[in-house]
């Protein structure tokens, strides 16, 4: 029967198989006469039949079937057998069968449970704990635990009827089948059920299952740290008793499990624990921080969340602090693919809690790392404090620290994933003073000065000099050009040929741009459109208008690209446009992903390196000071 097809399986139970096996149930014990010995095949008619009938009520869709045809009642009777016969093999063996029946018929059927409960099959199952043979033993469990499982009413008689000291005994027997369905019973009895819980904990299962987290046996070492995880739930005391009779150690071990379920479980079981702020460092210091963290890698989602709720807690102590970046644990919760909404508002939550510590002797400890330790562990203290620490701190973590030149070094690299943490650190320090970026708003002209007017321009009006631009005849007024840049100042008011020039010829400029230059020196202002914003920039820095050269670079910056940006870096370089070239240094430092893959990405980086670091130690004192 144990090989037989579903579709035999199920042609045996169309063929009306079951009403006839729950009749064989009903065979009454064979009379013994004298002493001659065991009785050949005694109860094999009651075994084969509860055997059989176990085995059909593995598919659900057979329980209901088999207990209408009234199997329950005669399965109990089996079990009260041992009351009125002498203990024999054969005997032991319909006991079994008939728990296993039971086990399979009432498996995730809450109806089933409850009738197993109304027809008196629980306190048989109960007394049957103490039975000799280690078979039923494992039997009678394993119904136990089904019946348990989000019944109520069925856990509250297992307890009444005195189940629980048996089953902590059971919790340190040499047989793994017996502690394995031990532990589970207890598990299935305090889930959601705090009395019971208080109980199983008073009747001494705290150590006994602390002890099994080194069973040699995988499924009891999960069912352990489950269980554990269940005692700790809400019992600040528990938690604390858990980490001082020796879980902790074993725990983490089993996060190192090549058994996906068993470090589910333990990382389920430390994360109730290290919600408790007496057992945080603890776990810290007994390594629970690094498998933690890698356990954010999985691609199992209950796993994940178990690991990320665990570092939460840990989170909360400061000492902690310091091992969480020591092992690259804010990279870790920056970039992991987290699988579920929760697991995402924890990392966050946990981020967030470390980043309130970073402050006074926490601090403190970082920028000694960062001073000491090797280069890598100084690379991730500069890393993490670029995004956790406050912005009050910018300038002593990373002028003072040297902070600033670690994440530069990051960006030499030729390792995608270092140039990229590199940038995306330099780019968080700009948010963090992000009124000072160049491309948030248009600059204001840096000198104050009186201006002319729109009616002056190209005005023959008063005008004492004229330009001629591709042969046409701009009129202008010296007094406005001599107030606009020392570069007219120094061409009336020097030893020039201009000085006392009447018509002065300017051979470079184009007609438009030079138009739009004095309008500039006229108004204060103009609309630089991309189109002519390069050739004004360089009218502006040959005429050395500072404010007009602003506005240009504010516009060319708008246009950069990935394509252009090295081209537009060459162009900040060659006019000393120095808002242009922040702004590529920006748009470098944000599209790193995209541009490290350009032939030309690593000149660009070697030209913008010292500038980069100008611009951030100009940045970052410049925030210091406000």
């Amino acid at each position: 029967m144990c090989v037989l097809a579903e579709e035999e399986v199920n042609m045996i139970v169309d063929c009306g198989a079951v009403p006839a096996l729950v009749r064989h149930l009903r065979v009454p014990p064979p009379v013994r006469e004298g002493e001659h010995g065991p009785i050949p095949f005694e109860h094999e008619v009651e075994k084969g039949s509860a055997f059989t009938l176990g085995l059909l009520a593995i598919k659900p869709e057979h329980q209901q079937l088999i207990i209408d045809a009234g199997a329950l009642s005669p399965l109990i009777d089996l079990l009260k057998r041992h009351q009125n016969s002498q203990n024999s093999h054969a005997l032991n063996g319909v006991i079994r069968r008939a728990a296993d029946a039971i086990t399979n018929l009432a498996h995730e059927n809450s109806h089933i449970k409850t009738r197993v409960r109304v027809e008196g099959g629980i306190p048989p199952l109960v007394q049957l704990l103490d039975f000799v043979d280690p078979k039923v033993q494992r039997s009678v469990v394993g119904a136990l635990r089904t019946l348990a499982f989000k019944n109520d009413e069925n856990k509250n008689q297992i307890v009444e009827c005195n189940a629980l000291p048996t089953l902590i005994l059971m919790l340190r027997s040499e047989d793994a089948a017996i502690h394995y369905e031990a532990v589970g019973v207890l598990g299935n009895l305090v889930h959601s059920s705090p009395n019971i819980k208080r109980e199983v904990l008073l009747a001494g299962a705290l150590q006994p299952v602390i002890c099994l987290l080194s069973s040699s046996c995988s499924d009891s070492q999960r069912e352990a740290a489950l269980l554990l995880g269940q005692f700790a739930a809400t019992d600040s005391d528990c938690k604390v008793h858990i980490v001082q009779r020796g879980a902790v150690q074993p725990l983490i071990e089993m996060l190192q499990s090549p058994d996906l379920q068993l470090k589910e479980m333990s990382a389920f079981a430390l994360g109730r624990l290290a919600q408790d702020a007496h057992n945080q460092a603890g776990i810290a210091y007994s390594g629970g921080i690094l498998p933690l963290l890698e356990l954010l890698d999985s691609k199992n989602g209950s796993l994940q969340h178990n690991a990320a709720f665990a570092l939460y807690g840990l989170a909360d102590n400061e000492d902690n602090v310091a091992d969480f970046i020591k092992f690259g644990g804010i990279q870790k919760l920056q970039d992991g693919e987290f699988i579920v909404q929760p697991t995402k508002d924890c990392v966050n939550k946990t981020l967030k809690r470390l980043e309130e510590k970073i402050e006074g002797r926490v601090l403190s400890h970082l920028l000694y790392l960062m001073r000491v330790t090797e280069s890598v562990i100084q690379t991730r203290v500069a890393l993490a404090l670029a995004h956790l620490c406050s912005p009050d701190d910018l300038k002593t973590v990373f002028i003072d620290n040297n902070g600033l030149e670690l994440l530069l070094d990051l960006l030499k690299s030729t390792i995608v994933k270092d140039q990229r943490d590199g940038s995306v650190a330099l780019c968080k320090l700009l948010k963090k003073v992000s009124s000072l970026s160049p491309l948030d708003a248009a600059p204001k002209s840096p000198t104050p000065q009186v201006y002319l007017g729109e009616q002056y321009v190209n005005n023959p009006t008063l005008s004492d000099v004229t330009f001629s631009v591709e042969g046409k005849r701009f009129y202008a007024h010296r007094i406005c050009l001599l107030a606009s840049s020392d570069a007219f100042r120094a061409m009336f008011g020097g030893g020039y040929r201009e000085r006392d020039a009447k018509d002065i010829e300017i051979p470079n400029i184009r007609w438009d741009v030079f138009e739009l230059m004095m309008r500039y020196i006229y108004t204060g202002s103009v609309d630089v459109n991309l189109d002519i914003a390069q050739d004004l920039l360089r009218a502006a820095d040959q005429y050395l208008l500072k404010g007009l050269k602003r506005l240009c670079e504010y516009a060319i910056a708008k246009d950069i690209s990935d394509a252009n940006v090295s081209l537009m870096f060459e162009l900040s370089e060659a006019f000393n446009a120095l808002v242009l070239r922040h702004a590529c240094i920006l748009v470098t430092l944000k599209k790193c992903d995209k541009l490290s893959v350009m032939p030309w990405f690593p000149q660009l980086m070697e030209r913008i390196l010292p500038e980069t670091r100008n611009f951030f130690v100009s940045v970052l004192t410049r925030a210091h000071r406000r």
